[in-house]
């Protein structure tokens, strides 16, 4: 199960369909905040697998995101989804414990191959 931390509604609906149709897997929930993304991954550490953060939010970052997933389980893997893959960014992501770094505009071919790879459950 994923849970997408997104804030353009269309990117995140666009997302959730393919990583159901091409990944085979399901969205467990979505945030459009890091407040709300924070809350929900920690009060629910037992109903993700993948968290998959965009950088920039409707209120904070994903980067504040991806440090509150610092203590999660060995299996649960955090993927930073974002427009601004630069190589700052993704040295800054991997450093706050990103599992990986994808880039929205022409890395979602790898993004989704690395999805179907983490062989997460569909239920």
């Amino acid at each position: 199960m994923i849970y997408l931390v997104e804030d353009n509604d269309v990117v995140r609906d666009s997302l959730a369909g393919m990583l159901k149709e091409l990944a085979n897997v399901q969205v467990a929930g979505v945030a459009s905040t890091e407040l709300e993304a924070t809350e929900w991954l920690l009060g629910h550490p037992d109903e993700w697998q993948m968290a998959v953060v965009d950088l920039f939010l409707l209120q904070g970052s994903g980067l504040g995101v991806l440090s509150s997933c610092a203590n999660r389980k060995p299996t649960q893997k955090v993927v930073v989804l974002t427009n601004y893959a630069t190589t700052d960014i993704r040295r800054r992501a991997l450093a706050l414990g990103a599992d990986a770094v994808f880039d929205k505009t022409n890395e979602l071919d790898k993004f989704l191959a690395y999805c179907t790879a983490s062989r997460l459950s569909t239920a």
